[in-house]
């Protein structure tokens, strides 16, 4: 299985994406392809003491930013390395592609460079975050401002899949965000949803008001990408306000910092269900090929994850299980259509 890696995606770039492909290509018996300028990557490779060998480089001179408009990745940038990568991707050069890059480029490269499965409306940017009963998925997180019901039927079934193939949750619990538990609760948007929800042949619980999803009341969240991003970050903002209370309390004097001393196995338990590393990245649903798309901040840490994420994706055939479901969805739909 070859991993295609993008070196010059993220803050870190390409330093800690050169270390975590050599920790990726040393412990995930995958073979590894980093995109990017060819020499800029020796030369880095050689300054931070990490050899390259039995890892292929693919050149790639340019380097979109966070600044450029997502499309210029189809045009202006196409010689850049998220979209090289891509490309590779899309023609059989590797399995599936990591980039801790613009998430806007990727999502609008995964789509046009990759292609979308048949069938899939849009494909969701979704997230693995941790609650407190484990790991939750929520899509989409961004990708999909606009949707309708018919999108967030899809966002089910491909969150269904990968929780239950890549995360091992037998039958995953799918619920509906939204401003209450009824089903006449939301927009013409939810409620629609919440009826092809119901028929789509997933485990669907539901409406989940937003208190609830960090307590772990679903498996799976289904969100347009608009409330789906505002749910995310909030949630991002209040583990970090925690954490900065918490430091704050038991730093505060002898006693507190005594008690920091006894509780200190469980606090570093606590701070790595809470990283957002130990995930690796949020995958692109819907696209032909798997696509990690990798925090912007990510270390070596975050991209070995990531690699250890698409390597998972790829071994699991969420894409194939992805394929089925929305053929019976369609079918059913069919017959229904037929029977009336």
């Amino acid at each position: 299985m070859r991993i295609i890696i993008d070196a010059f995606g993220g803050d870190n770039a390409p330093a800690e994406v050169i270390k975590g492909a050599r920790r990726a290509k040393d412990e995930l018996d995958v073979e590894i392809t980093l995109v990017g300028d060819c020499e800029r990557i020796k030369s880095q490779a050689s300054q931070i003491g990490v050899e390259l060998n039995g890892i292929e480089l693919a050149d790639a001179k340019g380097v979109i930013s966070m600044c450029d408009e997502p499309t210029s990745i189809l045009k202006e940038n196409k010689d850049c390395s998220m979209a090289v990568g891509l490309r590779l991707l899309s023609s059989g050069g590797g399995d599936a592609f990591v980039s801790a890059g613009s998430t806007g480029a990727l999502v609008v490269g995964a789509t046009f460079l990759v292609k979308r499965l048949k069938g899939v409306k849009r494909a969701a940017l979704a997230t693995v975050m941790p609650t407190s009963k484990g790991p939750c998925m929520l899509l989409d997180c961004g990708a999909n401002s606009d949707c309708r019901p018919e999108m967030l039927t899809q966002f089910g079934i491909m969150g269904d899949a990968y929780m239950s193939r890549v995360m091992g949750i037998s039958r995953p619990r799918v619920a509906l965000a939204n401003i209450g538990s009824e089903r006449t609760k939301g927009r013409e948007l939810e409620m629609s949803a919440y009826s092809q929800l119901e028929g789509s042949g997933v485990n669907f619980i539901g409406n989940i008001e937003g208190r609830q999803i960090p307590l772990g009341d679903a498996d799976v969240v289904v969100a347009d990408g608009f409330s789906g991003n505002l749910i995310l970050k909030t949630i991002e903002g209040m583990g970090k306000m925690f954490s900065i209370e918490l430091k704050g309390m038991l730093a505060s004097g002898p006693l507190s910092m005594l008690g920091a001393l006894i509780l200190s196995r469980r606090i570093k338990g606590f701070k790595k269900k809470m990283d957002y590393s130990e995930y690796g990245g949020a995958p692109l649903l819907g696209t032909l090929k798997p696509v990690i798309k990798a925090h912007g901040s990510s270390d070596a840490k975050a991209i070995f994850n990531a690699v250890r994420q698409a390597k998972t994706f790829v071994s699991a055939g969420v894409i194939d299980n992805i394929k089925g479901a929305l053929e019976n969805l369609a079918g059913s739909s069919e017959s229904k259509k037929g029977a009336d």
